[in-house]
């Protein structure tokens, strides 16, 4: 298999050839963005709708000093109301134009969200390795997002526990490395737009390829979150822990 870094040995496919060189305002513009979603949502991304950026760097929700603007769902219902529909999210598409939109991870998938440098690494270093490696956005806020199955219910919930943390994402400046997004958390799924001129999230590889196994990415993505951190701290850094 190739390590060439945006995944193209063979034929790309439609949707990561469309999204080359292209941004996220200019596919709202032409219809590209309800495309997008829809695609995300027929590989089984479940969407609600989020906040947007409003002008003056601030958060369409018109929080006073919103910690994480244009970053999170509209609705506190957001994981119930979370779906697959085409219908539905054609018509959050069409009625609200400029609205980013949040995945629900820990349903049918989790994603592993690392430090933009370190993600670009592992990257390589995953498909160098032959490791299928499915969708991976990234965002201009310096994180790269590893879509994968989620891990499901476990039978032993010690063993398991939800993103509470994860769902206060200005908590991340706390926990720079790997984070682990499943139960009760969420990310932007591309096409989303960040405050600020041409900030955004998009894809890599695009929703087209197959959800990965999370433990065949993670040895690689945890060196590198580490390693990523431990050169900006000047020393050795841990990486979000497994179990609690």
């Amino acid at each position: 298999m190739s390590a060439e870094f945006d995944g193209r040995s063979g034929r790309q496919g439609k949707i990561s050839q469309w999204l080359r060189g292209r941004r996220p305002k200019q596919a709202a513009d032409d219809g590209g963005r309800e495309a997008l979603l829809l695609a995300a949502a027929g590989a089984g991304l479940p969407l609600a709708p989020a906040a947007h950026p409003a002008p003056g760097y601030r958060c369409s929700c018109d929080r006073v000093g919103c910690p994480t603007p244009a970053r999170h769902p509209v609705s506190f219902a957001w994981q119930t109301q979370s779906t697959t529909d085409r219908a539905q999210i054609e018509r959050w598409a069409r009625h609200q134009p400029q609205a980013n939109f949040v995945t629900a991870t820990g349903m049918v998938h989790d994603v592993l969200d690392v430090p933009l440098e370190a993600g670009r690494e592992a990257l390589e270093r995953l498909l160098g390795s032959g490791v299928e490696v499915g969708p991976v956005a990234e965002s201009d806020d310096g994180r790269m997002l590893f879509f994968t199955l989620t891990r499901g219910t476990p039978e032993d919930e010690d063993e398991w526990w939800p993103c509470e943390l994860d769902c206060h994402p200005e908590t991340m400046d706390e926990h720079p490395g790997l984070r682990w997004h499943c139960r009760g958390s969420y990310v932007l799924v591309p096409p989303a737009r960040l405050p600020g001129d041409g900030q955004a999230v998009r894809w890599v590889r695009g929703p087209e390829h197959p959800l990965p196994d999370p433990l065949s990415l993670l040895e690689i993505l945890t060196d590198a979150s580490a390693r990523h951190v431990g050169a900006e701290t000047g020393h050795a850094a841990a990486a979000w822990p497994l179990r609690r």
